[in-house]
């Protein structure tokens, strides 16, 4: 006998998964729960997947792609949080899960542990190390701020500035909170350092943000940041928070400041100051110029009261000079009347009688020079007379005679070989001659009209060569070996006229020249 069925509602697996996320979801629609984050991962997609865990239980976390960019802090392995959101199934593995809308920190004392445990580790790799501070310069022309463009914190270093000392200021907007803040504050302290040479370069940067809590202030602990302020080539001054917040920027930085306003007064001096100090340094200056020249004054006076007077000094200079010139113009008197003397006696012994005289003697010099010249050149000419007698006694006609006989025979001898070849050159073209005319004639149309030919001529004179284009009464001329006959052609025989044939009259023989 079958047992009856039993009284239990049947379910299938999907009615029973449905029934049991709805009774989930409706029991724990709104929930916080408090656990250590592990096995995180992001996917692809942008959904961040995890565990809660305690010491006892385990539960699977997700947090959709559209919370995870909302969330004031990022999840990741190891640390404690409180997460709110709701709890429901997954059917596919039969699993429970909590969908998270909001995160928070369990506590400051599981991030301030992770912190300290992050400063150690880049203690240990000598980002702080006072070494590697650089000096602020003492008066920058240009200041790079990096700071987010709509909060009071640029307004208020602006302001600072305006108040010490009006300077050029270059903004680099960033986030100062959120995931996305820590990348964009440390590209900024990157692209500082890597502007355009035609920009204006920055002399210092303030890296700033304005109060916050520990979880606001967080991008500035991220070592992407803090690397990047270490390895900065310009002066870094930390501004971030208030004088009690502490963060590890402040530690690489090259000085910090307590407010974003500090910031800006370390970075310039105050410019009334200055002008007080320039306008103080130069009235000392001057007073020390004057004390200067009045001390060396009293001193030049003091050391003048030894000296003579000046006139004291000259007073001998100038008797000297006047003896000088009292002696230089009785010398001239003296000078004048010798000068005068001996020019009277000079033209005393100028007479003209003297100058006749020396004339005469010169005139006769001259005549004894040429007499004797005129000699000599007649001596110098019979001398060169028996010279040349001499050498031409020594010239004979007959050796000149044998030299022109020799030259008549040797010219004989040349004459004779010269008309010898002539003869046998004439000779050789007189029989090429011959033969050229021997074969000129046994070519030419008069030795073919001897074999019995005749060559037939229009009445034009030119040569017909076919008997097709002569037309019947046409006048021809023949021309035979022995004479000449003029016919029709195709009409009656014409009386012929008989003409002597002239032969072509053989080469003359004779001389070619």
């Amino acid at each position: 006998m079958a047992s009856p069925a039993p009284n239990v509602a049947e379910f299938s697996v999907s009615e029973l998964s449905g029934a049991l996320k709805r009774s989930v979801e409706d029991q724990f629609g709104h929930v916080r729960v408090r656990g250590e984050i592990s096995q995180f991962k992001r996917a692809a997609s942008g959904h961040c997947y995890f565990r809660l865990k305690d010491d006892k239980a385990v539960i699977d976390g997700i947090v959709w792609r559209g919370v995870a960019g909302r969330l004031a802090m990022q999840p990741e392995d190891g640390l404690e949080v409180i997460a709110t959101g709701k709890v429901t199934t997954y059917p596919a593995r039969s699993s429970y899960q909590i969908v998270i809308e909001d995160m928070q920190p369990a506590g400051k004392g599981a991030r301030m542990a992770r912190l300290e445990e992050r400063r150690k580790k880049l203690a240990g790799e000598g980002l702080f190390e006072a070494e590697r501070k650089k000096p602020l310069p003492y008066l920058p022309e240009v200041i790079g701020v990096v700071t987010s463009p709509t909060g009071a914190v640029i307004r208020d270093i602006l302001h600072r500035l305006a108040d010490r000392f009006p300077s050029h200021v270059l903004l680099w907007p960033v986030a100062v909170q959120g995931e996305a803040a820590a990348g964009q504050i440390a590209g900024a302290i990157k692209g500082f350092q890597a502007l355009p040479e035609d920009w204006p370069q920055p002399d210092i940067l303030i890296v700033a943000r304005g109060g916050g809590s520990l979880e606001d202030l967080w991008p500035f602990n991220e070592d992407v940041v803090v690397r990047e302020a270490a390895e900065c080539a310009i002066p870094i001054i930390s501004a971030v928070g208030h004088e009690t917040d502490t963060t590890l920027i402040d530690y690489a930085a090259d000085q910090r400041a307590p407010t974003p306003t500090a910031a800006a007064e370390m970075a310039v001096p105050v410019r009334a100051d200055l002008i007080y100090t320039l306008e103080n340094l130069a009235s000392r200056q001057s007073r020390s110029l004057v004390r200067m020249l009045d001390a060396n004054m009293d001193k030049l006076r003091g050391l003048s009261r030894g000296l003579p007077r000046p006139e004291e000094v000259l007073a001998q200079k100038a008797q000297r000079l006047d003896d000088v010139y009292a002696r230089l113009m009785a010398t001239r008197g003296a000078l004048l009347s010798t000068l005068s003397a001996r020019q009277a006696a000079i033209e005393a012994r100028l007479s003209p009688r003297l100058i006749t005289g020396l004339t005469e003697r010169l005139g006769e010099r001259l005549g004894a020079l040429h007499a004797r010249h005129s000699r000599s050149l007649s001596g110098i000419l019979s001398l060169k007379t028996q010279q040349f007698s001499g050498q031409a006694g020594r010239l004979r006609f007959e050796p000149l005679q044998r030299q022109v006989s020799d030259a008549q025979r040797v010219l004989n001898s040349e004459n004779g070989k010269m008309l010898s070849v002539f003869e046998t050159r004439r000779e050789t073209l007189v029989q090429r001659l011959s033969a050229a005319g021997r074969m000129l004639t046994s070519l030419s149309y008069q030795g073919t009209l001897a074999r019995g030919y005749a060559v037939v001529r229009a009445s034009e004179g030119g040569i017909v060569r076919s008997a097709s284009g002569v037309k019947s009464g046409t006048p021809l001329h023949l021309e035979f070996s022995d004479g000449q006959l003029d016919v029709v052609a195709g009409g009656p025989k014409s009386a012929s006229v008989k003409r002597k044939a002239t032969a072509p009259k053989p080469p003359k023989q004779g001389s070619l020249f």
